[in-house]
């Protein structure tokens, strides 16, 4: 899923796009080596297989709305004193100049709360009506999670 996909991607050591906010509540995406790294965008775009099916950034921002991220703004002091909530990177520097950062919010996606994936549901017409009339919206975690 989506909001999976996400997970190990903010946790993975390759990935430098893609980051927890200070308090490991957020994630702060450099939507310019974001669109390098994982979109195969531009000069330094590594020819691996495509991991979400789309080279727009957009579509990407559309994915995280449709699963109830919010953007939060950026202040440049927010973003500068954020790294991964564990050790810092190998060269200690934690700016990212390559493009606009954005800064993502749902209650559900926690750096050390994985259990909560499963909440996070994708904004369907169906599951919008459920929420509206106060039920509750399942998903089934991939088989390899249980």
């Amino acid at each position: 899923t989506f909001p999976m996909k996400l997970w190990l991607l903010v946790n993975s050591p390759c990935v430098h796009s893609v980051r927890w906010d200070a308090r490991g509540e957020g994630l702060f995406i450099d939507q310019g080596l974001f669109e390098q790294e994982l979109l195969g965008v531009g000069p330094g775009a590594a020819g691996e297989e495509e991991l979400f099916k789309t080279k727009n950034f957009g579509s990407i921002v559309r994915q995280l709305n449709l699963y109830g991220f919010h953007k939060l703004t950026v202040s440049p002091a927010s973003s500068a004193a954020a790294s991964r909530p564990r050790s810092a990177t190998a060269g200690g520097d934690t700016s990212y100049p390559d493009g606009p950062l954005h800064h993502f919010w749902n209650p559900h996606f926690r750096y050390d709360r994985p259990d909560l994936l499963v909440k996070i549901k994708r904004l369907t017409k169906a599951n919008k009506e459920k929420l509206d009339a106060g039920l509750e919206v399942t998903s089934r975690l991939p088989d390899d999670f249980q």
